[in-house]
C-alpha cells in the first residue's frame, strides 16, 4: 500500500508514509472486508459511511504540513483511521463525528488498540467545530461540503492549513488552505469524492 498507492503517486513526507505503515488498517474496517483493508478505494463503514482510500487519507494529511507540536481538529471521525494516522504526527487530535454509533465505536477501537491516547472523540455537528477547544493549528474534514464552513475557518489559528472537499454531493474538489492575517487564501488540488457533510454549515439534512 505505502510503497505502490502513496509513495508511488508522489506522497513525499516521510512522516506521513511512517504513520501510514504504523496504523493497522485492517483494524478500522469490518471483519468481512480486512481482505480489501490495504486496497486502492474507500470501504464502507456503515450508517452510509465510508473509511476514505489510503492515498486520500495520506495527500489530506500531508496538505496539513504537521511537524508534531500541532493541535488537530478532524470533521468526520468515521471509523477512526485518519485519526489514528494524525494522532502519529501531531500532538492532540481533537475529532468529531455526527453519528453517535460511529463515535462511539471509534472511541472504543481507538482504546483497544493503544497508542491513540492523544485522541479525542466528540459526538456532534462536525460543521459547528469545537469552538470551546479552538483556536486548532490543522483541521481536516472527511465530507464533502457545499461551502467553506465559516466556523472551522473561525476556529483555525493565524498560520494554520485547513484541508476540506468542496463541491456538490456527488464531486468536489479538495481545497487546502491557510490563515494569514486573519484571512484563509486557498488553493484548489484536484477533484475527489465524498460523502455529503451534514449539518447547519454543511448539507441540510437529519443527522444522529
Amino acid at each position: 500500500m505505502v510503497a505502490q498507492q502513496l509513495r508511488g503517486r508522489q506522497i513525499r513526507s516521510e512522516r506521513v508514509l511512517e504513520a501510514m505503515l504504523r496504523v493497522p488498517r485492517h483494524e478500522f474496517v469490518g471483519e468481512e472486508l480486512r481482505t480489501r483493508a490495504y486496497d486502492d478505494e474507500p470501504l464502507p463503514i456503515g450508517e452510509g459511511q465510508t473509511i476514505s482510500q489510503p492515498y486520500m487519507v495520506a495527500s489530506m494529511t500531508e496538505a496539513l504540513e504537521l511537524a508534531g507540536t500541532e493541535r488537530v481538529l478532524e470533521v468526520g471521525t468515521g471509523s477512526g483511521y485518519q485519526a489514528a494516522v494524525l494522532a502519529l504526527l501531531a500532538r492532540e487530535v481533537y475529532s468529531i463525528e455526527s453519528r453517535a454509533a460511529l463515535a462511539m465505536e471509534a472511541r472504543e477501537r481507538l482504546a483497544r488498540l493503544g497508542g491513540y491516547e492523544n485522541v479525542h472523540v466528540h459526538a456532534g455537528d462536525g460543521t459547528l467545530g469545537l469552538p470551546e477547544l479552538a483556536p486548532f493549528d490543522a483541521i481536516v474534514v472527511a465530507a464533502g461540503a457545499p461551502e467553506m464552513p465559516g466556523p472551522l475557518v473561525a476556529q483555525l489559528a493565524e498560520g494554520g492549513r485547513i484541508v476540506v472537499p468542496i463541491g456538490g454531493r456527488e464531486e468536489q474538489q479538495l481545497v487546502c488552505g491557510r490563515k494569514i492575517e486573519g484571512k484563509l487564501r486557498a488553493d484548489t488540488m484536484y477533484f475527489c469524492r465524498f460523502v455529503p457533510l451534514v449539518g447547519r454549515h454543511g448539507w441540510a439534512e437529519d443527522f444522529r
